[in-house]
């Protein structure tokens, strides 16, 4: 349910910022009497999402228990990571001049339908990757705490959203993204444990019976506090050797990345650049 919370704040934020964009960017136009197209196209986006993720759970849940629900499972960890790793660092480059970009598309469009379009592609986006992220996340919880999540998630987005558009409230988007990709990498470096676990389990990959600890006994992922823990953090009570090199070299590389994406531009390396800008300057 938290990972879900987390996941559907992220999105459903960032799909309300570009609507709040596209409005704004209406009314500086003087055609807000197109921002009916717009509503239009992102209420489309969204409700064609969903509802395709919807039929590919349930035709999957059909599949219970079998080979086949376990190779899709995979899939949808595997896809979800790569997602998650891409979206994570888009947005860290294309933050500060994501306005400027859709000012210019909805500028270049003339018509309600090309409005309607720019709503629906871009709100598609963000559709079409949470989507895959509930599949991916309804293997590993029920629907019903997974939908709960989901639902505060996005009122909390929008609630937040229409705060700052309404009251004026200040949020430096760039330090929430920050702290919501962190928590995002952890996600994905679970989920790809999780794809391994099922790989082994395939036999598709070697090691699988061989376990580093049992702490099932102590903390289990059944428990509350063990499920939380493998949502946030990846921890699992049976992890193999393979699996926790996945999570370690994921998190390694990702975080590495990450740490030099967020670093503040212009920003000394090392305390030797800072001195010998120092020296220049002086």
């Amino acid at each position: 349910m938290l990972a879900a919370f987390v996941l559907f704040l992220r999105e459903g934020l960032e799909a309300s910022l570009i609507v709040s964009i596209l409005l704004a960017a209406l009314r500086q136009l003087g055609q807000t009497r197109q921002m009916r197209a717009v509503w239009l196209g992102a209420g489309l986006a969204a409700v064609g999402s969903f509802a395709g993720a919807a039929a590919i759970y349930a035709t999957v849940q059909a599949y219970d228990n079998t080979t086949f629900q376990t190779i899709f499972e995979t899939v949808a960890y595997l896809v979800a990571v790569a997602l998650l790793t891409y979206m994570t660092f888009w947005m860290q480059r294309h933050s500060r001049s994501l306005k400027k970009e859709l000012t210019a598309k909805a500028s270049a469009a003339g018509s309600g339908f090309a409005f309607g379009l720019l709503a629906f592609s871009t709100v598609g986006r963000e559709g079409l990757e949470t989507a895959v992220f509930m599949l991916a996340f309804a293997f590993q919880t029920s629907a019903g705490w997974l939908l709960l999540g989901a639902g505060l998630g996005l009122l909390a987005a929008v609630a937040l959203c229409f705060a700052i558009y309404r009251m004026g409230y200040r949020l430096d988007y760039r330090v929430f993204f920050r702290v919501v990709g962190v928590l995002l990498l952890f996600f994905a470096a679970g989920l790809l444990g999780d794809a391994v676990q099922n790989l082994q389990a395939l036999q598709w990959l070697p090691g699988g019976a061989a376990h580093l600890w049992n702490t099932s006994g102590i903390l289990s992922e059944d428990s509350m506090v063990g499920d939380l823990l493998h949502t946030f953090l990846g921890y699992s009570d049976t992890p193999s050797a393979l699996q926790l090199l996945a999570y370690l070299v994921y998190l390694g590389i990702t975080g590495a990345f990450f740490i030099h994406a967020t670093r503040k531009p212009g920003a000394p390396h090392t305390r030797k650049e800072a001195s010998a800008l120092t020296a220049t300057h002086a």
